[in-house]
């Protein structure tokens, strides 16, 4: 499905926060869903990510969630990078993560291209953590988090109560994606929060890729898995044509 492009500001509050946004060109309307971006911005592989996902016939908006500290911020794949990436998501509160994310869901609902039975969110890294985050505290009807880092240990800002304790308000379904090699998520913490998500009943699934570490959805990271990557996705896809559609 071809798509178009384009870039957005969106009010929050009394500031604005960028966004990128893709669309098929064609039909609708299509289900909205969020991409959050990875503590490297919303550079050429989220807007890649955002791309794909609106191919597959959804309206796809990705928040600049680190407006409030670097507005537009694009990183590379370095150790530079990260360094900064890490400072900037240290930065970064829950509280105000969710009050971008409720802006998003408001940007897209108001569109008329959008449709559907509800909002889906989807993210990486930094951004696979405010993916569930946003599931257990917004009306996020389904949610793919992907290597998110520091869900079962804490919340953006070191803010209470810690992400993994409010898995039980979640309402829509999720889908969870590990590594099990992954240095900065240690495997008894991919087993927290499946476990949180059992014992809260929450529809969900939670995938350990064997071999395999962070960053496997990414083709310019080290660690990029085809494998794993091509799984994923059609795990998400399935998801949002189930939940969404």
């Amino acid at each position: 499905m071809e798509v178009t492009s384009e870039r957005l500001t969106i009010p929050v509050g009394s500031a604005t926060m960028g966004a990128y946004l893709a669309r098929p060109t064609s039909g609708g309307p299509h289900p909205g869903v969020i991409v959050f971006m990875e503590v490297f911005g919303i550079n050429a592989h989220i807007r890649a990510v955002t791309d794909r996902i609106a191919s597959e016939g959804y309206v796809a908006l990705a928040p600049d969630v680190f407006h409030r500290t670097a507005p537009g911020v694009e990183l590379a794949y370095d150790e530079q990078g990260l360094g900064r990436g890490v400072e900037l998501m240290g930065q970064t509160k829950a509280s105000e993560a969710l009050a971008d994310t409720k802006a998003a869901i408001a940007a897209l609902q108001a569109r008329s291209d959008v449709g559907g039975r509800g909002i889906g969110a989807m993210g990486f890294c930094f951004g696979g953590h405010l993916a569930y985050l946003a599931a257990c505290e917004l009306p996020i009807a389904a949610a793919a988090s992907y290597y998110g880092g520091g869900i079962a240990v804490g919340a953006p800002g070191n803010e209470t109560p810690p992400t993994i304790e409010r898995t039980a308000k979640i309402k829509g379904r999720i889908a969870c994606f590990f590594g099990a090699n992954d240095p900065y998520i240690p495997l008894e913490q991919a087993e927290a929060v499946r476990t949180a998500l059992t014992t809260a009943g929450v529809r969900s699934e939670v995938v350990i890729y064997p071999g395999v570490a962070h960053g496997f959805n990414c083709d310019e990271r080290g660690d990029y898995d085809k494998t794993a990557a091509d799984d994923a996705w059609s795990r998400t896809t399935t998801l949002f044509r189930e939940e969404l559609r």
